[in-house]
């Protein structure tokens, strides 16, 4: 009978190492929730103090320097605009759980992220006051102020809270997920090996092993013995009561995962299926729905259609508006090259675009005219590049026709940078997920080029890290991040690195 196997998994259960492990795992369901409750009700609840208290200092150094006496809450009208600031402050937050522990713990962006909410209320406010006609309630100097320092305390707050959660939360803390593992004996012990449960902000109270079943066996045994195996289990669930089960059997078993589906529904835990191997190559893994139809959804769509508009709407205006701005420039460097070296003043290349559609980039000539019937990247020193070639392209001045292939929809300000048809063909077939950088359209430049990764590339590691930012770029695009860029394009440093 299965009951006799019971000392045989208590043995393999981790042991307590504290009388604090002892009592966080048998600590009440109901108290344990609370405590996980609390965090992010006192992390909202800071967010909203900061807010309202800088909008109150603010208020009170104003009449207090201009007027010489104490506003009281109802007439200042501070009040009001600080609580519809922190009102769509907290519920922008918690509608991206923002305020969750596991959000907390996790290695987000956070401050970008708080940045990114102040200022979408503050523009969420600025339009109810033009709608309203109530922005002449308030004083002009004092939104500015609790604008202009609200935002730091905000972010003080954030890293307040992250400091505390991340010391508060351990192994041993009674707000830690507290989970139990049933599989395989090698699946456990793999998940042992490619995971630490402390880093990834779990306490495992428990393991269950199956039994491998006797393919030769009849099915009636092998029936009667998995339902031995996970009527224990269960058991000891109840016993554990853990947060959650994750069931580690491979996704090949089919037949077995669906008996254990069947055996943990019945306990009152979250209940989680882990796909080996798959978890680990793609780590922000969601349940998404098409339709009717649901599925793992392992990459996100290049962009949607509102995201589309955003992004070509910000490149055709500034696009054209560089244009107008630029042709001084433009008929500037097309007398300097035509009087450096004969040839024509743009040069064209074919390269791939979105979907590897081909297309004829535009650059300003930086090298002399020669016919040449294989690709040869630029390298450091180069003889073929003029004179004036070189100070174009250390100043990426050579790369400004291109924004002709942006008012044509072939480019975009920001994206992947198009590489020649050798290069792409070439390392396609040797550097995984290289091709996905065509899911988007190619750009002027790029997160990997602000980030110092342009120029020659010697070796596949080289074009690797090339292509690891950019794959981060379209995973993470926002309109924020395009103007981040653009900006770190103009203004940094390492923008100009390797450009020859």
């Amino acid at each position: 009978m299965f009951q006799d196997r019971i000392p045989d998994v208590f043995e393999k259960l981790p042991v307590a190492r504290s009388r604090r492990d002892v009592w966080t795992a048998l600590m009440p369901r109901r108290s344990r929730a609370a405590f996980r409750a609390g965090i992010p009700v006192a992390t909202a609840l800071a967010d909203l103090a900061a807010i309202l208290g800088v909008a109150a200092l603010v208020d009170l150094a104003y009449y207090v320097s201009m007027q010489g006496n104490i506003p009281a809450v109802s007439t200042s009208g501070s009040f009001e605009l600080s609580a519809l600031v922190g009102l769509f402050v907290l519920l922008t937050n918690l509608v991206r759980e923002d305020y969750s522990i596991e959000t907390l713990l996790s290695d987000r962006p956070h401050l970008k992220r708080a940045a990114t909410v102040w200022v979408g209320a503050w523009a969420i406010a600025l339009v109810i006051g033009f709608a309203t006609k109530t922005t002449q309630d308030y004083s002009r100097l004092v939104s500015l102020g609790f604008f202009v320092s609200g935002l730091p305390a905000l972010l003080i707050v954030r890293t307040v809270a992250l400091g505390v959660v991340r010391r508060a939360v351990t192994p041993a803390s009674a707000s830690i997920n507290r989970i139990h593992l049933v599989g395989y004996e090698e699946d456990i012990a793999r998940f042992y090996a490619h995971n630490d449960a402390e880093a990834l902000g779990l306490r495992v109270i428990g393991t269950s092993y199956l039994r491998r079943i006797d393919p030769m066996g009849d099915e009636a045994s092998r029936r009667a013995q998995m339902s031995e195996d996970l009527d224990l289990a269960v058991s000891v669930v109840r016993f554990l009561r853990p947060d959650d089960v994750f069931i580690l059997v491979p996704w090949s078993e089919a037949a077995d995962i669906e008996r254990c589906i069947d055996a943990f529904l019945r306990v009152p835990a979250a209940l989680h299926l882990r796909p080996g191997s798959v978890m680990d190559r793609f780590p922000d893994l969601k349940l998404a729905r098409v339709g009717r139809l649901s599925g793992i959804n392992i990459g996100r769509r290049p962009l949607q259609a509102g995201e589309l508009f955003l992004k070509r709407t910000l490149d055709l205006t500034l696009a054209l508006v560089a244009l107008v701005l630029l042709a001084p420039l433009f008929l500037a460097v097309a007398v300097l090259i035509k009087l450096d070296s004969p040839g024509p003043v743009f040069f064209r290349q074919k390269r791939y675009g979105f979907n590897q559609q081909p297309f004829g980039v535009y650059k300003f000539r930086s090298m002399k005219v020669a016919q040449e019937t294989v690709f040869k990247q630029a390298t450091r020193n180069d003889s073929r590049i003029t004179p004036i070639g070189a100070m174009l392209r250390r100043s990426n001045i050579d790369e400004l026709p291109q924004l002709l292939n942006v008012v044509l929809g072939e480019m975009s300000l920001v994206g992947p940078r198009p590489h020649a048809l050798a290069h792409d063909r070439s390392f396609e077939n040797r550097i995984a997920l290289y091709a996905r950088r065509h899911n988007v359209m190619p750009g002027i430049t790029g997160w990997a080029q602000v980030n110092g990764l342009r120029g020659e590339t010697l070796t596949d590691l080289d074009m690797e890290r090339r292509v690891q930012h950019d794959l981060h770029y379209i995973d993470n695009w926002s309109i924020w991040f395009d103007i981040r860029i653009m900006f770190m394009t103009v203004f940094s440093p390492r923008a100009y690195k390797n450009a020859f």
